[in-house]
């Protein structure tokens, strides 16, 4: 069984706190991505699981052994890095049938597992070339090959696509999700994008300053994120905050405008409030608040446009091909039912 179990997690480097208690459950074949800005402690995390770091405090479980002593050979788990990793003087052949070779597995049946794993990643033609004759997506199924064929417990992954371009990223996402569901392998995918974590993760742990902000599935953090962290950093574009107070049914702005609000949550008349409305969520309106246009950034489906409010920059996305030109006025309304609130002080989501 492939569960990881994390228990009150904490790493201190000297005197320095970086993790500060960390606990949580990832099931037998369950995909999960740790995401946050640089920093917080993702791969921090990823790399204690692996053995690669010293644990200051807490336990790590790996298939219901307690892992915190074994060194990272004996864990079960495969990792595929950022960089590769690859033996240069080695084939790709050579290199994918490595972990084996260490393990004393015998050449037939290494031969063998390669080979397989080679035409499930499409490398069969590649297994006599070098590192230095491949691409950057070919070097990085062969570093997952390589990980693959070991048939471990669990993968982990450490931003394995933040060195390729755009296109072949999101060809490399979908590989490595297919992957995931023809393999069943317990995954841990560490990546600053949240892009890659909303697309391939079955739930996803948002991190901040060495501690698990919100954990859930990428819908549930999207549409109902615990704080005001996760609600701006899951989301692209991001989702804009507007400062405001409760007066009955609406949200008074700081101009004086009113918004009116289909549903209010519970929270003390008068006191600050903040508003969150991700760009989607606004709607052309004439009768709507009057923003001035910035920047229009048509991508042919649809239209993003940066708007000011009040001395704020606001985003919009609007599925319409907007006309308007940097300095004129957009009278936009956010949909009323869509709205987020969070507290003043703390930033925790109010419910309506």
């Amino acid at each position: 069984m492939g569960s990881v179990s994390v228990r009150d997690l904490r790493k201190n480097y000297g005197t320095v706190p970086v993790l500060h208690g960390v606990s949580i459950d990832i099931a037998d074949g369950e995909f999960v991505s740790l995401v946050g800005p640089s920093g917080c402690g993702k791969s921090t995390l990823l790399r204690m699981i692996a053995g690669l770091e010293d644990i200051t405090g807490g336990e790590i479980s790996i298939g219901g052994r307690v892992v915190n002593e074994m060194p990272p050979k004996n864990r079960d788990i495969a990792m595929v890095f950022q960089s590769y990793a690859l033996y240069p003087h080695m084939t790709v052949e050579e290199n994918m049938g490595f972990s084996l070779k260490m393990l004393r597995v015998d050449k037939q049946t290494t031969k063998k597992r390669v080979e397989e794993v080679a035409a499930i990643l499409g490398l069969t033609d590649q297994l006599e070339r070098f590192p230095k004759q491949l691409s950057g997506g070919q070097r990085q199924r062969v570093a997952m090959g390589r990980a693959i064929v070991r048939s471990p417990e669990v993968f982990l992954f450490d931003e394995p696509l933040s060195n390729l371009d755009a296109k072949l990223r999101v060809q490399m996402r979908s590989e490595i999700k297919q992957n995931h569901h023809r393999l069943q392998t317990t995954t841990i995918y560490v990546t600053h994008d949240q892009i890659e974590a909303m697309t391939m993760a079955d739930r996803i742990v948002v991190m901040h300053d060495g501690l698990i902000e919100q954990v859930g599935t990428p819908l549930e953090l999207y549409d109902n994120p615990a704080n005001k962290f996760v609600a701006g950093f899951i989301g692209s574009p991001a989702m804009n905050f507007v400062q405001g107070t409760l007066e009955g049914d609406a949200l008074v702005l700081p101009t004086g405008d009113r918004i009116a609000l289909g549903k209010v949550p519970a929270h003390e008349a008068g006191r600050p409030v903040t508003l969150g409305i991700r760009p989607e969520h606004f709607q052309l309106d004439p009768e709507g608040l009057a923003m001035q246009v910035v920047t229009v950034e048509p991508t042919g489906s649809e239209t993003q446009v940066m708007m000011r409010y009040a001395g704020q920059d606001l985003v919009g996305v609007f599925r319409e091909r907007i006309s308007a030109k940097p300095g004129e006025k957009l009278h936009v309304r956010p949909s009323a039912e869509r709205l987020h609130f969070f507290t003043g002080n703390n930033g925790v989501r109010l419910v309506a």
